[in-house]
């Protein structure tokens, strides 16, 4: 829509309204009309999504006050991001829901390079923007998805042990006092518990090995009634289908009987490896979950039901089965991927895989997250600041969410009807090349 139409249309009214819902969470009347121009700053047109650029998208001949009101806004107000996420959720999921219910829960950590050493929890830690250990920081998000659409309704940064105990880097950095040294699983797992408390729509909990190869997150879940499809990596122990630990030994005569599970050398569990390399080629079954970009994605699967063997030599009784899905593609020389499942044991192969692979969601998520709306634009180095703008980000996507689930699939960042002044042609933002001075 050009600037000098007089009339909102109809997707600038319903942003309009989603706007007024969000700002209910703003907690002061001066934060309303920052907080709207922010998410329709980060829905506009435009590379760079940091405060700058916007201000200039939003009001470029009064840019400097509207850059100090968005940057306070983001840097400095004392607004929840946890409530404002709840109006999110609260606005978007029913948007979601007509075209299918909740079918999952995911987690997902995302990461975003970085220099220096001053942004708030940077250090250097795996980065799975790239795949290896770079300076980084980390954030760790819970998504609720339905068949087509998914929305994250939880997000905060993993703050490392190393910048945990550092109270002049905590104090300079704003972060709060009650934020402790935790592990993304256990980080995860408290999303979740408020997730339950909340009262979200429950489904299967999705997570990579990174999270589903510790017991203690899987056993958490299982505490919170919820079933799980998680990887797991490929030394985890399992006992082999029908085995199980030996049970407690019996004393003969006066001694104490045994209380403790038993192993010995005929009785080991296996790694989940080499149990999928022990079956028989008719044990696996080619498997089709979902149509890529370029024909349909299948692979080769099996599934068994066993025991997991985590430390059950120190229980009295043996872990309860579950699903072992396994993947080996045609023409790789060992197996892939592994998952445990809490799903029902009536379940078929094809269900196990096809929610087992649904994570890609979030990959499509992130990418638009952070390509389109400058997730990983801010250019702050606070705790608050951090949290706001990935806060805002979420916000400004969810809008979006709404939009194709009701009423245009392709609709996109950049490309909504959404009415804004014409940028001056000297305008640069920080960062930008400078132009070229003609002779």
């Amino acid at each position: 829509m050009s600037a000098s139409s007089s009339a909102p249309g109809g997707q600038e009214k319903r942003f309009a309204a989603y706007l007024d819902r969000l700002a209910q969470a703003a907690e002061h009347a001066d934060r309303v009309e920052p907080l709207k121009s922010y998410c329709q700053g980060l829905l506009l047109p435009g590379e760079r999504k940091s405060v700058e650029p916007m201000a200039a998208r939003l009001a470029p001949h009064d840019v400097r006050q509207t850059h100090e009101s968005l940057h306070h806004l983001v840097a400095h107000a004392p607004w929840s991001d946890e409530a404002l996420l709840q109006q999110v959720r609260q606005s978007v999921l029913p948007q979601m829901e007509p075209d299918g219910p909740v079918i999952a829960w995911i987690v997902e950590d995302t990461g975003f390079r970085k220099k220096g050493t001053h942004s708030v929890g940077v250090a250097r830690q795996y980065c799975g923007q790239i795949g290896k250990q770079d300076n980084c920081q980390v954030a760790v998000s819970l998504s609720i998805t339905t068949e087509h659409a998914s929305l994250p309704i939880a997000w905060r940064l993993y703050l490392p042990e190393i910048w945990a105990e550092d109270e002049e880097r905590r104090e300079a950095a704003g972060v709060p006092k009650e934020i402790s040294f935790q592990s993304k699983w256990a980080m995860a797992l408290e999303q979740i518990r408020k997730a339950v408390r909340d009262g979200v729509a429950t489904a299967p909990v999705l997570a990579d090995a990174g999270y589903g190869d510790n017991y203690d997150f899987r056993e958490g879940l299982t505490q919170l009634r919820l079933r799980y499809v998680v990887g797991v990596r490929e030394r985890t122990t399992i006992w082999e289908p029908g085995e199980s630990p030996l049970p407690p030994k019996q004393q003969k005569g006066r001694g104490r009987p045994g209380t403790r599970l038993r192993r010995d050398r005929q009785q080991q569990p296996v790694s989940v490896k080499e149990l999928a390399e022990s079956l028989a080629p008719q044990e696996w079954k080619t498997v089709s979950w979902r149509e890529g970009t370029k024909k349909r994605l299948r692979s080769r699967f099996a599934a068994l039901c066993v025991r997991p063997a985590h430390r059950d030599d120190r229980r009295k009784q043996p872990h309860a089965e579950e699903w072992l899905l396994l993947e080996w593609p045609a023409g790789e020389s060992e197996p892939t991927k592994y998952w445990l499942s809490t799903l029902p044991s009536d379940t078929t192969l094809r269900e196990l895989v096809k929610i087992a692979k649904h994570r890609w969601i979030i990959e499509r998520d992130y990418e638009e997250l952070k390509q389109e709306l400058g997730l990983g634009h801010y250019e702050g180095r606070g705790w608050r600041g951090f949290h706001h703008h990935a806060t805002l980000c979420i916000a400004a996507y969810g809008f979006l969410v709404a939009e194709r689930s009701r009423f245009s699939p392709s609709v996109r960042a950049g490309r909504l009807e959404l009415r804004t002044a014409k940028l001056p042609s000297e305008f640069k933002p920080r960062g930008s090349p400078r132009t070229r001075r003609t002779s």
